[in-house]
């Protein structure tokens, strides 16, 4: 796995970690993002990858618009401003309630709306939105049009590149094959939303199976088809396009910019975040010529842990996005280990993050 061994200084200052940056939509370097992902994506955790990158776009985990209108809007929609640039992502199939929460959104400081049609879950198809919206594609117009018409940020689509049906485990063959049909019924679907006044699609390289496969397996067994997105964006030369899905690497995603306008990262992101601070520095070369170090990025999660403590939150609501920190590091196993146990003692405070980074050899810088 590629890794950037370059001997550069280190940057010990935590409060240089995280920096805002400019958040209007058109300043905003919309190369490299992080995906939404449940339950993993919140705003502890997009507080924390902050710290790797001032420039990479964070996403929230998908909430549905009928949450926001019905629910705590204000809890829901709460971030620290540490965290842009971020965007909303909603999940819904009713255009004047996805309106409604885009402009909640726009509200409440987000940079970018964005609709959720990827997500393959049971329970999310049975609400008739997700990846079962790719049927749909004049209803996600619609949707796409209502929103665009309520909010003046960028109103984005997080697509599959198809959807099948997997009652049987026969079909599987129809999740590897991509024949003409389906190319066609794909342009269909980006035509539509392009009209519509999409800004962005991010397309996820995997057909979505619904039915037959839990998410994490839609995750693994219908094959990555880059092949698909790279001729997608060659029929819709004008729409930006983000691929998402696969890239374990830093040369991986300079390799797919090469092609594509941006790439969305997500499980790799999570478990390394590293990789966040690699391409900042592979892609702003002009700005930096440093990797943050571990210590700065404990320190200002510690600040931060003592911050929010104060306001009642849990210290393992934060320290469980952080396990990935030292990861392929000596002293990883203990790391986690620390803050796994550690974070639920009862007493448990800030200072825990700062004394686990100590069994894993100091600050060394990331390699």
């Amino acid at each position: 796995m590629y890794r950037n061994t370059a001997e550069t200084p280190q940057v010990d200052d935590a409060t240089k970690v995280g920096v805002s940056v400019e958040t209007s939509s058109d300043f905003i370097d919309r190369r490299i993002s992080v995906a939404p992902m449940m339950d993993w994506t919140d705003r502890h955790c997009r507080y924390f990858l902050r710290g790797f990158s001032p420039s990479v776009l964070l996403y929230t985990e998908m909430i549905t618009a009928s949450a926001i209108l019905r629910g705590d809007r204000q809890r829901l929609l709460e971030f620290d401003p540490d965290e842009r640039p971020v965007a909303l992502q909603l999940g819904g199939n009713e255009p004047a309630h996805l309106a409604a929460a885009a402009a909640a959104g726009e509200e409440a400081g987000y940079c970018e709306i964005n609709l959720n049609c990827g997500c393959p879950s049971d329970r999310v198809a049975s609400g008739a939105f997700g990846a079962c919206l790719m049927r749909e594609p004049t209803l996600v117009a619609d949707c796409v049009a209502a929103m665009r018409d309520r909010v003046r940020v960028p109103v984005t689509v997080k697509m599959r590149i198809g959807v099948v049906e997997r009652a049987q485990r026969e079909t599987i063959a129809s999740v590897a094959d991509f024949n003409e049909g389906e190319f066609e019924s794909l342009q269909r679907f980006v035509a539509a939303i392009e009209a519509a006044g999409c800004a962005r699609a991010i397309v996820h390289a995997r057909k979505a199976v619904l039915g037959g496969l839990s998410p994490k397996e839609n995750r693994a067994i219908p094959p990555l088809r880059y092949d698909i997105v790279r001729e997608l964006k060659r029929t819709f030369p004008q729409l930006p396009m983000v691929v998402n899905c696969g890239f374990q690497d830093t040369r991986e995603v300079l390799d797919a910019l090469t092609w594509c306008d941006g790439v969305m990262l997500g499980r790799e992101a999570y478990h390394r975040p590293f990789v966040l601070a690699e391409l900042h520095l592979a892609l702003h070369p002009q700005t930096t010529k440093t990797l943050v170090t571990h210590g700065a990025l404990l320190e200002r999660m510690a600040c931060y842990a003592e911050r929010e403590a104060a306001r009642g939150t849990r210290l393992a609501a934060i320290t469980r996005h952080m396990l990935g920190l030292y990861g392929g590091k000596p002293g990883a196993r203990e790391f986690r280990r620390v803050l796994s146990h550690g974070a639920h003692a009862a007493g448990a405070g800030a200072q825990l993050i700062r004394d686990a980074g100590r069994h894993c050899g100091g600050d060394a810088q990331y390699r």
